[in-house]
């Protein structure tokens, strides 16, 4: 009595290449694919010599005391195509910069980057013209003042219909 499951022709050599290189073949072809992904999206490089990197870090912490001794708060706000950003000492007077440049990159990918270099506007904010698109954002904000040398601010965000939330 022949079983429901058994086939009318056996399994042959013929049938097992098949399957060998049918195996293979998905194999190859899901290898092949990921490498593509792994090469052609973020590398995952944040600094190109962690050596160097590592030997700036005493440095770069001692600039970051000195700058939070001063102070100062920075204020982004980003609405109806306009970014701006105010910078104010503890007692709320407006630091007299003389330059503010914004670098926004995403977190995951440097595709969207682009830098904005404000202008002051007559009560001491400083703008640019550009409408930020929804997403993460990680803000860079380099202000050149006649007080401090340079004063740096790094701000993680998230825009939602252009504004920053």
């Amino acid at each position: 009595m022949k079983n429901s499951l058994q086939a009318d022709k056996p399994f042959t050599g013929y049938h097992m290449l098949v399957w060998i290189i049918t195996f293979f073949a998905v194999i190859i072809g899901v290898n092949i694919t990921m490498a593509y992904y792994a090469n052609s999206t973020w590398s995952g490089l944040v600094v190109k010599n962690s050596y160097v990197a590592s030997q700036e870090f005493n440095g770069k912490l001692a600039e970051i005391k000195v700058q939070d001794a001063l102070g100062w708060k920075g204020k982004l706000s980003a609405a109806s195509g306009t970014v701006a950003y105010i910078i104010t000492k503890s007692d709320g007077v407006v630091v007299p910069a003389t330059s503010i440049s914004i670098t926004f990159r995403r977190p995951v990918t440097d595709t969207a980057d682009f830098t904005l270099t404000l202008v002051k506007g007559d009560d001491g904010a400083w703008s640019a013209p550009h409408a930020l698109s929804d997403g993460a954002w990680i803000a860079e904000i380099d202000v050149a003042s006649d007080a401090f040398k340079q004063w740096r601010d790094t701000l993680r965000l998230t825009v939602k219909d252009g504004a920053i939330r």
